[in-house]
């Protein structure tokens, strides 16, 4: 077994702030949590004490989940609708519910990757 070289130095061991976004942690430590409620981000973090007040991604998230969750739905609907030409109303009742579920499941590990990268540019920049 490898030992990391810095752990006799008491130092913390790096995390990936895009990891720990994703997986909606606190991307400082890799610990807390981020969100309080279910977009709510807290104001810092209960394992290390990072101050999240300050930073906003505003609907940047959103705007991505969209298109993500969006494109290949609306796609996959015109693809059917010219193929097999169904009633409108069994291919929207099969793609509305595949969309949202799709925009719920990807909110949250979006918002986390953007507070993420926000946070990693703002320590590169100073």
């Amino acid at each position: 077994m490898i030992e990391d070289p810095t752990a006799s130095l008491g130092q913390p061991a790096r995390i990936d702030p895009i990891r720990a976004g994703l997986l909606c942690r606190c991307p400082d430590c890799g610990r807390g949590p981020l969100f309080a409620g279910f977009l709510k981000v807290v104001e810092t973090c209960e394992s290390c004490g990072h101050d999240f007040r300050r930073l906003n991604t505003g609907d940047g998230a959103a705007v991505f989940v969209m298109q993500a969750a969006g494109a290949p739905v609306v796609f996959t609907a015109l693809v059917v609708q010219i193929v097999w030409n169904p009633p409108v109303w069994a291919v929207a009742a099969a793609a509305l519910p595949l969309v949202a579920g799709l925009s719920f499941g990807l909110m949250r590990p979006a918002k986390g990757l953007m507070i993420a990268l926000q946070m990693r540019e703002a320590t590169r920049r100073g």
